[in-house]
């Protein structure tokens, strides 16, 4: 029953005869790394138009502040729809830059966020992203070229690109 959640598969486990309650059916959950399986809103939707840029982080070592930024979005269920939060890191620092929180998933929430952190912070030498539209529309690309940063985009499915594990290694 992979799109079982925590509520549905106590009272499955229940019904099979199991003392279970909530509580411990969470905690396997989390300790077996396990959710459910349920639709999702696709964050990265890629507008086949806008120009897509190569990776420039492949081998790159991370030596200070303001070398690599980079963003991404992701959603927040809520009661009837979803919420999306975009954030924008320093890759050295591991720094949150900016970060805010919108109702609708476009473009101009994510570049009045880049604007933010440029103005407080300075600029990058290079800035990375996923292929998504809010990314590649022109309006977000002309801030980066405006101020003279390289610009570096994972390739399509490199979810991990911008992933540490947790020695602070990139993997």
């Amino acid at each position: 029953m992979p799109y079982y959640g925590v509520a549905r598969m106590t009272e499955h486990l229940k019904q099979k005869g199991f003392v279970v309650g909530e509580k411990r059916i969470r905690r396997y959950f989390r300790d077996m790394c396990i959710s459910a399986i349920y639709p999702r809103p696709h964050t990265t939707q890629r507008n086949k138009e806008h120009k897509i840029y190569p990776y420039l982080l492949r081998g790159l070592k991370i030596e200070r502040v303001n070398q690599v930024w980079s963003t991404d979005i992701t959603y927040i269920p809520m009661n009837g729809g979803y919420m999306y939060l975009c954030a924008i890191i320093d890759w050295h620092s591991r720094y949150v830059l900016a970060w805010g929180i919108s109702n609708t998933h476009d473009s101009e929430f994510c570049q009045e966020l880049l604007k933010e952190a440029i103005s407080k912070y300075g600029k990058p030498e290079i800035f990375n992203t996923d292929q998504g539209s809010e990314f590649t529309a022109i309006k977000f690309i002309k801030i980066l070229q405006d101020n003279s940063i390289l610009i570096s985009m994972d390739g399509k499915g490199r979810a991990l690109d911008n992933f540490f594990s947790k020695d602070c290694g990139e993997v």
